[in-house]
């Protein structure tokens, strides 16, 4: 392992080394083991928030209680997740809180959209292993808001490394942020994990609201009964997609979520004029 800077070459450039680089070296001093960086190579992927380079998935973690889930902030994550075409799989931890009845909710709100979806409790050891499975022979970005139990699992699936882990607060309900910066572990053969600060708002990258339905990917098998071609599924008439809405074929969070985030794309649209 060496100690390296990055030349100021990148910076005229206007390229950062990330976490997850692939980069030469030059040796400084081998004794040191202190270098500089002198190439980045080329990157199969760069993800903006949070900010890592390629990655093979995405490892999406939110708490099922003790901060209830936001899943406005977790459609978000996973819009951004399918607009750069990086693999989801969503863990609801802390399960050993809530009811089945939550549960078999979440599971059929996210299953249905084919995402993956683990429940676990890091504090009783349950659901380690189905997540061991699905980090294997990945590298893997983890990602949630704070207080979720994210450094909690990174510690609970090596020994290599300590993360700090913090308490919730009684006031507000929510984590207190205890990463600061992102870090690449390892777990285990080829297993990588990087762990990133938590957040508690994620803003879209620059995309036309036009675009955002084909994140939503349960809308597809209705869309052909859509009277227009161009149908957003908000205020038209004969709308597939609001049809199997009304049926409960599509989740009515998702689809919330959806509206939400339409309208504002729709907004910084108008404000771009």
């Amino acid at each position: 392992m060496y100690e390296c800077k990055a030349k100021g070459i990148f910076r005229k450039q206007q390229i950062k080394p990330l976490v997850g680089d692939q980069v030469e070296i030059e040796s400084l001093d081998e004794q040191e083991k202190r270098g500089n960086i002198i190439s980045i190579l080329p990157r199969k992927n760069a993800l903006i928030r949070p900010a890592v380079v390629n990655v093979d998935m995405a490892l999406i973690v939110f708490a099922a209680a003790r901060p209830e889930p936001n899943l406005n902030l977790l459609d978000r994550f996973l819009v951004l997740m399918a607009k750069q075409d990086v693999p989801v799989c969503i863990c609801f931890n802390k399960v050993d809180q809530v009811d089945e009845e939550l549960v078999s909710h979440f599971r059929e709100i996210y299953e249905s959209c084919g995402y993956p979806v683990i429940f676990m409790s890091v504090h009783h050891k349950q659901g380690l292993d189905e997540v061991r499975a699905q980090l294997r022979g990945k590298t893997t970005t983890i990602a949630g808001p704070s207080g979720v139990g994210k450094s909690s699992l990174i510690n609970a699936l090596q020994q290599g490394v300590t993360m700090e882990t913090g308490a919730i607060s009684e006031k507000i309900g929510r984590g207190k942020q205890t990463t600061r910066h992102t870090q690449l572990i390892h777990i285990e053969g080829n297993s990588y994990i990087m762990d990133t600060p938590g957040f508690s708002s994620l803003y879209l990258p620059q995309m036309e609201k036009e675009e955002l339905q084909q994140y939503y990917t349960e809308f597809a098998p209705y869309e052909p009964d859509c009277r227009f071609h161009a149908c957003s599924h908000i205020s038209e008439p004969d709308c597939g997609v609001k049809q199997a809405l009304a049926e409960g074929r599509i989740a009515r969070e998702r689809y919330d979520n959806y509206v939400q985030i339409y309208e504002e794309l729709k907004e910084k649209e108008k404000n771009k004029y």
